[in-house]
């Protein structure tokens, strides 16, 4: 397992060796090329992911054909579309790698099995849901709250790595704005 996915684990929940080995027994490495879809809308999420290094993000296409941006996992992330992944329901979303990615993947099965096994896991399951939970109600109330500039300097200021290893549109899309007024917001 790496070091890094070992901290991030125990940030979250208070394992202890054996337990690291056996969720290190679970993990699988894959690494995917730059424009990967690992998801396509319509199938079901069958693996969690742990980004060593690189990009993935998760996205819906809406009925006039335009990408919203709803997560991007960076080096050293979780994640995965959780709605499919904990229903095993079609997805509405989709998953694709924005670089050439390395990653650590979990199937569905040693997901549940951990958390069935392991009191910590459990724990670590809640957090996430918890987090994930936070994290699209803030991203909500910003775009609700927040103008087009307030949005795009937010995460000039707390997350420049997005602004700098994602493309304009996908960026655009994340910031739920035209790549148009990302142009003039990035030009300021």
């Amino acid at each position: 397992m790496s070091t890094q996915l070992s901290f991030l684990l125990k940030h979250f929940a208070d394992f202890d060796d054996r337990e690291l080995d056996e969720i290190n027994r679970c993990f699988k490495p894959k690494t995917v090329k730059k424009n990967t879809l690992l998801l396509s809308e319509g199938d079901v999420c069958r693996e969690f992911y742990y980004v060593q290094k690189g990009c993935l993000r998760t996205y819906f296409i809406t009925k006039q054909g335009h990408e919203k941006t709803r997560y991007v996992m960076l080096d050293c992330s979780i994640g995965t579309a959780l709605t499919s992944f904990m229903a095993q329901k079609p997805s509405f979303e989709i998953l694709d790698a924005q670089e050439d990615t390395e990653l650590l993947a979990l199937s569905y099965a040693d997901f549940y099995r951990l958390n069935r096994e392991l009191l910590h896991w459990k724990e670590f399951y809640q957090k996430i849901l918890e987090m994930a939970y936070s994290f699209q109600n803030k991203i909500i109330e910003n775009r609700v709250t927040l103008t087009a500039k307030q949005r795009y300097e937010q995460v000039l200021a707390n997350n420049p790595m997005l602004i700098q290893r994602l493309s304009n549109k996908v960026l655009a899309s994340y910031l739920d704005i035209t790549p148009e007024t990302l142009s003039r917001l990035k030009s300021k």
